[in-house]
C-alpha cells in the first residue's frame, strides 16, 4: 500500500491548522512528533504561528488552556506517544467543562508497531473519548485508486471539521457552511501516527532551511489587543422596556461565566446582583458585597435565624453562568419557595439539557418577563446590608491583621482592589474568600480567570502564564502553596521562550486550608482524630518556595503586610515573580468567625433588619439613620 512520508503529511496537517485559525501552540519534545515540529517551525519562522515550548507534558496542556481561555482560539498542544499523551487528560478535561478550544495533537507509533511491543507505543486512538467535542486519527496510508493530492485533501479537509467542532460547529454535508450544533465548543485530538523517516529529507531540509521570507498574504499571530476588563465598555448595557413589568423581589444571581450582560440585566431591571469574582459581573451599584454571608449557611431559608432578613424575602432567582463556590448559593436554588430560572442562550459545557432544576431560557426579553422589576425599596434594601456588611468585614480583617498578622482573608481583599488586569483565582479557599472580601467595584479594572470547569489545583501557574501570554497584559495570580507545588514545573521556562508577565501571588500557610471549613474541620475536633485530619487532609508541608523560585531563576519576594503587598503589585516589572505571603493556617478559622461574627452585628443594627416588611411587600424602605 502507498503512504505518503511524514514530512509531506505534518506540513499538510499544519497548514490546515494555520487555515482552521491556529495561531498559537505549545510544544513538548519527543521523536515521534518531530514531523509536525519541524511543520510548524517553518511556519512561525514565516510569522504564521507563536511556539511555546514546555518539557512537561500536563503543564504544557495547561499553558494552551490559558491562552485559549484568553483568547477564544483554538491552540494546540503537541506531544510524543506513550505516557507523554496521557499527561494532557486533565486539562482536557478541565477544557471540556470549561469549553476552550484545547487542540490535543499527539504522535503516534503508525498501526503495525501497535500489538509488537514497540517502544512506547499504546492505543491511542479514543483515550479522550469522554473529555472531548471530537476525535479524528489521520493515516498516511492512500486508499485503494487514491492519489496523492486527494489523499492530502482529505487530510486537511478531515483536520478543518476537526476543528469546526472544537468551535462548537459542526459541517452539514448538504450545506455550504457551518451550522450550530447542541453541543458547545471544546477541546479536541487528533491522533497522528507517523512513520519514519521522522525528520526531513535534503531536499526538505532545503526548503526549510532557506531563509523566510514573512507569507505577505498569510494570516499571522496577532498582536494582542489592548486588553479592557469585562465590561469595562458597557457594550453589555441591555435594553429592556421595564414599564409594564410587574414589580417582584427577584435577585440576579451572577456565577462562573455569567459576564457582564448579568450586571447590565440588574441595572436595566433594579435587581440586586449577587456576583461571584469569575462572573466579570461583580461591579455596578447593584452588586452585594459578602452576600455569602447575607444569605446566611441555609440559604435564607424561612425561618433562619442567621443571615439577613431580606433573604427570606427572595421569591425568584435569575441564574446567569454555573454557582460553583457556596453551598449558601445552592441552599437558595434549591428552596421550594423560590422560583429560578437559568439564562443560557448557548449550548453550555457544564451541563447536559435537563439535568437541572431550573428552566432554561435563551432570550433576554423572556427573562426580564419572569425577573420582573424590582420592587419599590427592594435595591436599596440590599445596597444598605451590603454598606453594612462590607464595612463590617473590612473592619474585621483589620483587626485580625493586628492581632495575627496579615491573613489569607487579608490578601484576598487585597489583590482584586488593586489589580489592572488579568487575575487568575486558584481553586479552593482564596477564591472564596475573595468572594467573601471583595468589595465590588462600580466599574471593573479587573477581569477574572480561574478554572472552575473541575475546580482543580492542577496547572493553575499554567493556566495563568497562558492568560498572560494570551492577552498580553501583566496577570496577577493568586493561590495557595499547595497550588504552587502541585504546578511548580510551569516555572520553567526555556532560555528564548516568550516569557509572560506575570506575578505568582502564593498564600503560604504551610498546607491544605479549604478541609478546616468542610465537614473535617468537625471531624478533627473528636478526641484523636486532629492528626488524621491534619496527616490526610491539611498535608503540613515545610518547602522552601523562595529556594524553589531560585531553582528555576524566578525572583521571589517575600510580603509581610499590607501595605507591603500593594506596594509590590502596584510596581510591577517585566517578566514573572513569585511573591510569597507567609500566614498562619490555625488563624483561618478565627479569622474566618471574626468576619461573621462582624457582619451578623452590622445586620442586627440594620433597620431593614429589624423590620424587612416594607421592602418585602414593595412598599419604601425606611431611611437609615445617620
Amino acid at each position: 500500500m502507498s503512504s505518503v512520508d511524514s514530512t509531506t503529511l505534518a506540513r499538510t496537517v499544519a497548514a490546515a491548522l494555520l487555515e482552521s485559525g491556529m495561531r498559537e501552540a505549545v510544544v513538548c519534545p519527543g521523536s515521534r512528533s518531530a514531523p509536525l515540529v519541524y511543520a510548524l517551525a517553518e511556519a512561525e519562522r514565516r510569522g504564521r504561528i507563536r511556539l511555546h515550548v514546555r518539557v512537561d507534558e500536563r503543564s504544557a496542556a495547561f499553558l494552551a488552556h490559558g491562552i485559549s481561555l484568553a483568547t477564544g482560539r483554538p491552540v494546540g498542544v503537541l506531544t510524543t506517544s506513550g505516557t507523554a499523551v496521557g499527561n494532557l487528560l486533565p486539562a482536557l478535561m478541565e477544557a471540556f467543562h470549561a469549553g476552550t478550544r484545547l487542540v490535543a495533537l499527539t504522535a503516534d507509533r503508525p498501526a503495525e508497531m501497535h500489538g509488537t511491543g514497540a517502544n512506547q507505543t499504546t492505543r491511542q486512538d479514543g483515550l479522550f473519548a469522554l473529555h472531548t467535542r471530537g476525535a479524528a486519527s489521520i493515516s498516511a496510508d492512500l486508499a485503494p485508486g487514491e492519489g496523492l493530492e486527494e489523499h492530502l485533501g482529505r487530510v486537511a479537509a478531515t483536520v478543518r471539521r476537526l476543528l469546526v467542532r472544537a468551535e462548537g460547529l459542526v459541517v452539514d454535508p448538504a450545506a455550504a457552511r457551518p451550522d450550530l450544533a447542541e453541543a458547545p465548543a471544546g477541546p479536541v485530538h487528533l491522533n497522528l501516527p507517523f512513520r519514519a523517516p521522522l525528520v526531513p529529507d535534503a531536499g526538505q531540509l532545503a526548503a526549510m532551511a532557506a531563509p523566510a521570507a514573512p507569507d505577505d498574504d498569510a494570516d499571522r499571530p496577532a498582536e494582542p489587543a489592548p486588553w479592557r476588563a469585562p465590561g469595562s465598555d458597557l457594550t453589555a448595557r441591555v435594553d429592556l422596556d421595564v414599564s409594564r413589568r410587574p414589580e417582584r423581589r427577584t435577585v440576579v444571581l451572577a456565577c462562573h461565566g455569567a459576564g457582564p450582560v448579568a450586571a447590565a440585566f440588574a441595572m436595566a431591571l433594579g435587581l440586586p446582583l449577587l456576583a461571584e469574582p469569575s462572573s466579570n459581573a461583580r461591579f455596578t451599584v447593584n452588586a452585594v458585597a459578602a452576600y455569602p454571608l447575607l444569605l446566611g449557611p441555609a440559604g435564607g431559608a424561612p425561618g433562619s435565624d442567621q443571615g439577613h432578613p431580606l433573604a427570606e424575602c427572595i421569591e425568584r432567582v435569575v441564574l446567569f453562568g454555573r454557582p460553583t463556590l457556596t453551598r449558601t448559593v445552592t441552599a437558595l436554588l434549591d428552596r421550594p419557595d423560590v422560583e429560578a430560572v437559568l439564562y443560557s442562550p448557548e449550548p453550555a459545557p457544564w451541563f447536559e439539557p435537563g439535568r437541572r432544576p431550573e428552566r432554561v431560557v435563551t432570550d433576554l426579553g423572556e427573562l426580564a418577563d419572569f425577573a420582573g422589576q424590582g420592587a419599590a425599596g427592594w435595591v436599596p434594601a440590599w445596597q444598605r446590608a451590603s454598606h453594612r456588611a462590607q464595612n463590617a468585614v473590612e473592619d474585621a480583617l483589620v483587626r485580625a491583621d493586628r492581632r495575627h498578622g496579615l491573613s489569607a482573608q487579608s490578601v484576598a481583599h487585597v489583590l482584586p482592589a488593586v489589580t489592572r488586569g488579568p487575575l487568575v483565582l486558584g481553586s479552593s479557599s482564596l477564591i472564596r474568600d475573595v468572594d467573601l472580601t471583595w468589595r465590588p467595584p462600580t466599574a471593573p479594572d479587573a477581569g477574572v480567570f480561574a478554572n472552575r470547569g473541575l475546580a482543580g489545583i492542577d496547572g493553575t501557574i499554567a493556566t495563568a502564564a497562558g492568560v498572560a501570554l494570551g492577552t498580553g497584559r501583566r496577570t496577577v495570580a493568586l493561590i495557595g502553596d499547595l497550588t504552587a507545588l502541585h504546578d511548580a514545573g510551569e516555572l520553567l521556562v526555556g532560555d528564548g521562550e516568550p516569557e509572560p508577565d506575570l506575578d505568582v501571588v502564593v498564600v503560604n500557610d504551610a498546607g491544605g486550608a479549604i478541609f478546616a471549613g468542610l465537614e473535617h474541620g468537625q471531624v478533627a475536633g473528636h478526641a484523636g482524630m486532629a492528626d488524621v485530619v491534619e496527616r490526610f487532609f491539611g498535608t503540613p508541608h515545610r518547602a522552601d518556595l523562595a529556594a524553589l523560585a531560585a531553582a528555576y531563576g524566578v525572583p521571589h519576594v517575600l510580603v509581610e503586610d499590607r501595605a507591603e503587598l500593594v506596594h509590590v503589585l502596584g510596581a510591577p516589572e517585566r517578566g514573572r515573580r513569585l511573591v510569597e505571603v507567609r500566614v498562619h493556617r490555625a488563624d483561618r478559622p478565627a479569622v474566618a468567625a471574626a468576619i461573621a461574627r462582624a457582619v451578623a452585628e452590622a445586620v442586627a443594627a440594620d433597620p431593614v433588619a429589624a423590620d424587612p416588611v416594607p421592602a418585602c411587600t414593595g412598599a419604601a424602605a425606611p431611611e437609615e439613620e445617620s
